[in-house]
C-alpha cells in the first residue's frame, strides 16, 4: 500500500499495488528526480499518476501481507 500526501489537499492518495516496496520507492525517486509525474497501477488495473510538483510526502507500506481474520 502506497499512500501519497498532495500539497494543498485535504486528503491523501492512497493505491494498493502489486509491486514490492523496494520497486516502488525507486520508480518514485526517479519521477520525483526528474519532475515527472508518479505513475502507479492498482491491484484491480486502475492507473493514477499524481504531479511531482504536488507531492508532500510518499509512506510506502511493508511487503509482507496481514493477515486474515
Amino acid at each position: 500500500q502506497i499512500t501519497i500526501g498532495v500539497q494543498n489537499a485535504a486528503r491523501e492518495v492512497t493505491v494498493d499495488v502489486d509491486q514490492s516496496s523496494d520497486k516502488v520507492a525507486k520508480d518514485v525517486l526517479k519521477a520525483l528526480e526528474v519532475g515527472a509525474p508518479i505513475d502507479l497501477v492498482d491491484t484491480k488495473g486502475r492507473r493514477v499518476l499524481v504531479p511531482a510538483s504536488a507531492v508532500a510526502y510518499v509512506e510506502l507500506g511493508s511487503d509482507e501481507a496481514r493477515p486474515g481474520g
